[in-house]
């Protein structure tokens, strides 16, 4: 065993003792971003080389700063995003949200889908959706300015549309002409605060994390706009806590125009994400 692997089981134990969810990962992760590797490659790594700074980041890591914040970068599906304090990391949860869109907008048989997608933070969904979905037209609307500047950093060069507004009164141009509408909204309710893990509570913000007493006012919003914005048969995607499973398809009634609301599970087999499509008048 070289030095660096040797560090690492070292640190790997300092993050369990931490809490840290996943302390191995974390170790071998800021073992190869401070040494300029992949994590496969920690072993080619000479003694000669190793660098002290590693010790820097596994302390802040074990104060549980987020990985990504110390790292500056996100893995999402097929895609690596720039992040950091002042926008959302995007969790693998949300990764099953996208694939059930993917999926759905695939089903559609558009030759150019219009998307939206409300409450972008880095834009993680909106980017992963023009990467899999080809000749969709993909639209984000965030209204933090810190999130929105990673968000036009992640968004350079690709199809997106980013727009800085509210997703309750957004793109209102685009009024019964969208094909589908994504969101991960805020959803945390304000009662859990003491309940939510460090790395959330203390370094995501507030914005994108909490939402009213029983956490579901954001969704009830973008229910008003989701349906506004869809063309009749588009259809919504809204992810939300495991803990709501069973309450957000009930926003989605067909008394307000809707039709096959439904509950998702992610890949831990819990309540995800909830759909729903724009009744035909």
């Amino acid at each position: 065993m070289n030095l660096l692997l040797a560090e690492v089981a070292q640190a790997t134990q300092r993050l369990a003792d931490a809490g840290v969810p996943s302390p191995r990962f974390d170790a071998e992760e800021l073992a190869a971003f401070v040494h300029g590797v992949k994590r496969g490659e920690l072993h080619h790594v000479k003694d000669a080389d190793f660098d002290a700074r590693y010790w820097e980041a596994v302390a802040r890591r074990e104060a549980r700063e987020p990985l990504q914040h110390i790292t500056g970068r996100a893995f999402f599906r097929y895609l690596e995003l720039a992040v950091g304090p002042g926008v959302f990391v995007p969790r693998p949860e949300t990764e099953s949200v996208v694939g059930w869109a993917i999926d759905a907008v695939r089903a559609m048989d558009v030759v150019e889908p219009l998307i939206v997608d409300l409450c972008t933070g880095s834009g993680a969904i909106a980017l992963a959706l023009a990467q899999e979905v080809p000749r969709s037209r993909v639209h984000a609307v965030e209204l933090s300015e810190e999130a929105l500047d990673y968000a036009r950093k992640n968004v350079e060069g690709s199809r997106v549309v980013l727009h800085h507004g509210d997703a309750l009164t957004a793109l209102p141009e685009l009024d019964g002409q969208v094909d589908l509408v994504v969101s991960n909204p805020p959803y945390i309710p304000l009662t859990e605060w003491e309940y939510v893990a460090p790395e959330a509570r203390d370094h995501d913000p507030e914005l994108a994390l909490f939402s009213g007493q029983d956490g579901l006012d954001t969704i009830r919003g973008i229910e008003r706009t989701a349906h506004r914005l869809l063309r009749p048969g588009g259809v919504v995607v809204i992810e939300h806590a495991d803990t709501q499973g069973g309450q957000v398809p009930w926003i989605f009634t067909e008394e307000r125009g809707w039709a096959d609301a439904a509950d998702h599970p992610d890949l831990n087999n819990r309540p995800r994400f909830a759909t729903a499509r724009r009744a035909t008048p």
